[in-house]
This record gives C-alpha cells, structure tokens and sequence, in this order.
C-alpha cells in the first residue's frame, strides 16, 4: 500500500501541468513623449491583438548597453530604438539580426513590396525603417515675444525665425542648450556660419570640423550667449520653460509636444534642420525573438506607424501610412490640444524644408570614434 501511494504521488507531480510563462516583448526606445506615441500608436493595440505583453524600456542611445548584455551573456533587449549609424555598427558587430526584408515584412495594402514603400533604403540589412524626424531648434516666446525688439536693431517683431539666429547671441541673448555629442551640432554650426546644406559632410571631409567647433565655441564663450548640453530628449523643453535657456535644439516631436499638448511658450524653427530618420533592430540572441519579430512586422506595418503620428508629429517611415494619416485627417488628437491636422506639423511638410540636412549614417558610422574625441576635447577646453 506505502509503495502504491509512492506511485501514485509521483504520478500526480508529473501529471501536474506547467505553468508557461506568459509571451512579451522587451522594446527600448528614448523615453518620454516618443515612448508614449510608439506604445499608444501601435504597442498597446498589438499587445491587445496578440496577447502578448509589450514592455517599454528606455535608454539615452549608443550601443554600450547591448554590446555590455552581449558580453556579459545576459541579454535582455528584443527590439531597439536606434539611429541609423548604430544599425550598421549593430549590424557589423552582430549585435543586431539581418533581415530578409521583403519575406521578414508585410507589404503595404496595395500589395506594394515592403522594401519599396520605404521613404528610403535601409542603411544596413538590420535596419527597418520606423520614422522620419528632425533636430530643429525652439525659442522662448517669452524670451522673445512677438514685438520682441532686437537688442542689435531697433526692430519690432522679429523672432528667431533662422538658423543664424541661434548662433546669434548679440540680437538674441541668452543661454542656448545643444546636444552633449557632436552630431547634430557640427552640421547646423556649419549650416549657420554659410555651408551649404548639401555640402556640409563633404566638407567636413574636407577639415570642416575644427571651422564647426569653431562656430559653437563663440556661442558657448559669447558673454551674451553661453550653452548647456542635453542628454535626454525631454530636457530642452523643460529647460526653456524653466528659463534655464532662451533656446534648445532638440527633436520636433519633444517640442511639438510642449507646445501643443502642454501649452508651453515655446516655437519652433525649421530652417537648418537635420531631417534625420529611426529605425528598429532586432537584437540577436534576444530573450523573445520570435515572438519579437512578430511584434515588428506589426510596429512597422502601414497601419502601425501611421497609429504612432496620433500622437507625436514624426513622419511615419512608410510611404502608405502618409495615405492612411491623410484620407483620416484630422489625424492628432489628445485632450489639451484636440483634434489636429498633423501633416503640417510632419518634418517632411514642404514648408519645413526649404533648408535642410539630410542626415549622412555612413559619415557618422565611419568617423564618429575620432569626431567624438575632438568633441571631448572642445567641450573640456569651454
């Protein structure tokens, strides 16, 4: 009887069904107003769809922290959030998986192959295209209000309405917030001191950097200027409401949303941007990989990308979610602001580009080591 009790408790431990752990996702992305359009736009309604928890983790860019999970055996990122020049240094590395593009993503509902619905081509073969941005700069509307009076001319109603203008302390004083690396800031230095747009990476080729460092240390060493540098995207809002800076470059999403959605007193400018683009990798070896990949040919799908603009003004990277945001218009809504028509407020709106710096990945990917330490050096001789 003992032995026939033995049994059968051995029985029942066997027979006792496991608990499966439930599927999820681990995106990181940059945090703040961003983070929250990619999970409203289309993280929540595919966790809904699928049953498959979607986990938003933030980080403030570069590489570091997956090449340290990678070498320590502890991954714990599925999909990343990165720049362009990251997806190629990722993708070299083998960080990063490689794509089947055409096979891996669904095409657009026109049946239009997914690698021509593209605004671009990707800059590595494990990259996926996710939105087109800009680094614009914004002012102080109470800094510089509308009859706001050059300090250098006697001039009523001019605001900072260039890229010269942030460069210019003498007409518009007051401290400036710039990025805390050098990209960004060496193109629209440039831009500001007369490059032309189009030819501002070769002529950084050309030993243009030091006349580019060389133009932001008269702004940061200007009496009437001064600047300060910015790690996370949230913080030049922050800082100009604050009064900590008259004016801040930053990414047009972080300022549309302060000024639309939290009424900040801020404008922006769009002459000298960097139209810049993002993209999604998928991180090899990641802790949920399939179930990872599923979730990314849904993130970049005509429909997901476009449910991000609901509610940030990135410009979706496909070609046909422009049609779904447009046939939809009013496309924006929160409760502070409403409905919104979003595409005048996309970077991409041909009246925010009249003056722009497409953004060079491979420029950036094959110098930012040495650009990176001239930058170090400058910033400890300010």
């Amino acid at each position: 009887m003992l032995k026939l009790t033995k049994i059968i408790s051995l029985a029942a431990v066997f027979l006792v069904p496991s608990i499966a752990k439930a599927a999820e996702v681990n995106v990181v992305s940059w945090g703040g107003a961003y983070t929250e359009s990619q999970k409203l736009g289309y993280g929540d309604p595919y966790a809904e769809m699928s049953g498959v928890a979607v986990n938003w983790l933030d980080y403030q860019g570069n590489l570091d922290s997956i090449k340290s999970q990678v070498e320590s055996g502890s991954i714990t990122y599925d999909i990343i959030d990165v720049f362009a020049k990251d997806t190629i240094t990722g993708c070299d590395e083998g960080y990063f998986v490689e794509f089947d593009f055409d096979n891996d993503f669904p095409p657009a509902p026109d049946g239009t192959p997914a690698s021509q619905d593209f605004f671009a081509p990707m800059p590595s073969k494990c990259a996926v295209g996710n939105i087109l941005y800009s680094w614009n700069y914004a002012f102080s509307t109470e800094a510089f209000p509308e009859d706001y009076v050059r300090k250098d001319k006697n001039w009523l109603g001019n605001q900072p309405s260039t890229i010269g203008d942030f460069f210019d302390p003498n007409s518009f004083p007051g401290k400036r917030s710039i990025y805390g690396s050098a990209m960004s800031n060496l193109e629209i230095a440039l831009v500001a001191d007369g490059v032309a747009a189009a030819d501002v990476y070769a002529y950084m080729e050309d030993n243009g950097i030091d006349r580019a460092l060389d133009k932001l240390s008269e702004l940061c060493n200007h009496p009437d200027g001064g600047c300060i540098f910015w790690s996370a995207g949230a913080q030049p809002p922050e800082q100009i409401v604050s009064g900590e800076v008259v004016m801040a470059t930053g990414w047009n999403g972080r300022h549309f949303n302060a000024i639309i959605n939290e009424g900040s007193p801020m404008e922006m400018v769009w002459d000298g941007q960097i139209l810049d683009y993002e993209y999604f990798a998928l991180v090899n070896g990641g802790p949920n990989q399939e179930d990872a990949m599923e979730a990314l040919k849904y993130f970049t799908s005509s429909e997901g990308l476009a449910g991000s603009a609901k509610h940030i003004a990135y410009a979706p990277f496909r070609i046909s979610s422009l049609d779904v945001i447009t046939a939809n218009e009013p496309w924006f809504y929160s409760e502070a602001a409403g409905a919104v028509e979003i595409m005048p407020h996309m970077p991409t709106a041909p009246a925010n580009t009249k003056n722009y710096v497409l953004m060079d990945p491979i420029f950036w990917s094959d110098n930012e080591t040495e650009i990176n330490d001239m930058w170090d050096a400058w910033k400890s001789n300010l």
